[in-house]
């Protein structure tokens, strides 16, 4: 397993060569597909894009259930896009997020023939001379690819492996969702601003992220990579293990695994039943996945039961498509702001918060450090026991959201991974809290790892840097007092104001001056009629009462726009407390 990322390496780079190769004789041969035929394939896609679109009346607002609707319409691309928007609750609203976790994993499996198709293609050889048998039944089915189980010929008794598992690509999948991505691009751009969406998220950057995120997931040699990096970092923990892959049948679109039995770790009746017990389960769960997060910065993402099996004795994690990845940087910076809301420090958590997170623009620190002081009161002295660490986490990412502060990448899959694995225990071991665990095994690392004399050095410094300061402070306090029975001292005051008050300000001065203007309008008109000014309608000077008539319009339009103004802001005072 230690050669296998090299050996993982060299096979993409045949695959490289080979693609190459297949590009230039499709170059070559370009004139089978002309640009008219690759247009009238667009637009044949985007006029059935349209006619979904029509049909569920998106004009008339986008809500998230119409949403889901409408991804589950547009096929198993867009489904697999819509599983991906889910895990955003960083970037799209929380209740776009519930909705589209519902969207059903199990789309219809490709025809059987398609599936050797593909198998036989990668190898350039046929199925029978590899395997013994194939399942016709898929084992799962989802949008990118599609597991079946069978066995293969030629197995050395060392590795002493019964069955494997088939993950097959979708065939065309990669065409297909490049095709929709670029025109689900285009459709963005002449997409009106129905609903609050396209005003709460750039779609043009989800999609962008979207696609690099399923592009990962259909490179198979990625999921190799994964798998051999995982058993690398696993391979001293006894109870933790993931299914041995055989690269020399696995390809691109291919990828051949040991087929793992065992029960879904949450299979509460199987694990009573063959004399588990739950709480060490629980607790090895956690531990490991702990250890993923904070020792190897490389952890499984997407821990639901599905992915994760009990067998022997040991937790099996499968399914390494979906990997999450911290920074030293980001697993320090995450550290202190757990510390600091342990200790209630709301300032240290703001600056953990904005040099983890990617801000967009210049945050207003007031805005955020109230928001943070609310988030702190509420959680920060809430028992272990209690604490929902989902609702903790989707009320930080909604602060950061509201100050315009995107998480990176790694920090989203480790939320998502964490609601998971609160989900996991809340079935098979309720009583065992998470956050106790973690804190725990920091806590452990930190005493372990902690260097007396570095740190006798460090405060030592600190406290010396402290006494040199403090001897000055006398004599400055005496020339400040000299200074100020002088009259010399001088006080500098910067006065910041938010946004909102910033549009008061400026909305009350125009109102004024249109307001003064008016006046010296209807002023001037009243004079100019008591005079014989010519000409005139019906005796009245007709400057005099064109003024008359343009001050009425105005002062009527600044009536109604205030009206409009005042419905606006309590239909998105409303909007914000349902979405809280």
């Amino acid at each position: 397993m230690a050669d296998l990322t090299d050996l993982v390496s060299k096979m993409r780079q045949v695959a490289d060569a080979q693609a190459d190769k297949a590009e230039a004789e499709k170059n070559g041969s370009a004139s089978k597909e002309t640009g008219k035929e690759r247009s009238a394939e667009d637009s044949a896609r985007f006029k059935e894009i349209k006619a979904v679109l029509a049909r569920n009346k998106i004009t008339r607002g986008i809500s998230p259930e119409k949403l889901r609707v409408i991804l589950e319409e547009l096929g198993p691309t867009y489904i697999k896009l819509g599983q991906i928007m889910s895990m955003h609750s960083d970037i799209l609203p929380k209740r776009y997020c519930d909705e589209l976790a519902k969207l059903n994993f199990d789309v219809p499996p490709m025809p059987f023939n398609e599936v050797i198709e593909v198998i036989e293609d990668s190898y350039g050889s046929p199925c029978t001379d590899i395997y013994e048998w194939i399942d016709e039944k898929p084992l799962g089915s989802a949008s990118i690819a599609q597991v079946h189980r069978a066995r293969l010929k030629n197995v050395s008794s060392e590795d002493s492996i019964g069955d494997v598992i088939i993950k097959v690509q979708r065939k065309g999948v990669y065409e297909i969702m490049s095709r929709d991505i670029s025109l689900l691009h285009r459709l963005v751009k002449l997409m009106p601003p129905v609903g609050d969406l396209k005003n709460i998220v750039d779609l043009d950057m989800v999609l962008d992220e979207m696609w690099a995120v399923a592009k990962e997931e259909m490179d198979f040699f990625t999921e190799a990579c994964n798998m051999a990096e995982f058993a690398r970092n696993n391979k001293n923990v006894r109870y933790v293990g993931c299914p041995k892959m055989f690269p020399e049948y696995s390809t691109d679109k291919v990828l051949v695994m040991e087929y793992i039995d065992g029960c879904s770790i949450d299979d509460v009746e199987y694990l009573t039943a063959h004399g588990y017990d739950l709480d060490e389960i629980g607790e090895k769960f956690v531990n490991n996945f702990i250890k993923q997060v904070m020792n190897d910065g490389f952890f499984h993402a997407d821990p639901h039961p599905g992915n994760v099996k009990v067998r022997d004795g040991k937790i099996i994690w499968i399914d390494m498509g979906m990997m999450g990845r911290l920074s030293e940087r980001d697993r320090r910076l995450m550290v202190r702001g757990v510390r600091g809301i342990a200790l209630h420090d709301i300032q240290a958590v703001e600056n953990a918060v904005l040099d983890l997170g990617q801000v967009s623009g210049t945050p207003d620190r007031d805005k955020l450090y109230i928001d943070l002081k609310g988030f702190i009161e509420q959680y920060g002295s809430v028992s272990f026991g209690s604490l929902d660490i989902a609702a903790a986490l989707q009320c930080l990412m909604d602060i950061m959201k509201e100050n315009g502060i995107a998480l990176p990448h790694g920090m989203t899959l480790l939320c998502r991974g964490l609601a998971h694995m609160q989900g996991v225990l809340a079935t098979i071991s309720p009583e065992i809290n998470m956050l106790q665990i973690a804190t725990a095994r920091i806590t452990d690392e930190f005493i372990e790892n902690l260097d007396i004399k570095e740190e006798l050095m460090k405060y030592g410094r600190a406290l010396y840097r402290a006494a040199d300061k403090g001897i000055e402070l006398p004599s400055l306090t005496a020339q400040a007092m000299k200074e100020y029975l002088a009259g010399q001292s001088k006080v500098n005051i910067t006065i910041s104001s938010s946004k909102e008050v910033d549009e008061l300000i400026y909305s009350s001065i125009r109102n004024v001056v249109i307001g003064l203007g008016v006046a010296a309008l209807l002023i001037s008109s009243s004079i100019m009629c008591l005079t014989e000014m010519k000409p005139q309608v019906f005796g009245i000077p007709v400057l005099g009462a064109l003024g008359f008539v343009f001050a009425m319009v105005v002062s009527g339009f600044l009536v109604i726009r205030n009206i409009a103004l005042k419905i606006a802001y309590r239909r998105r005072r409303r909007r914000k407390n349902k979405h809280l």
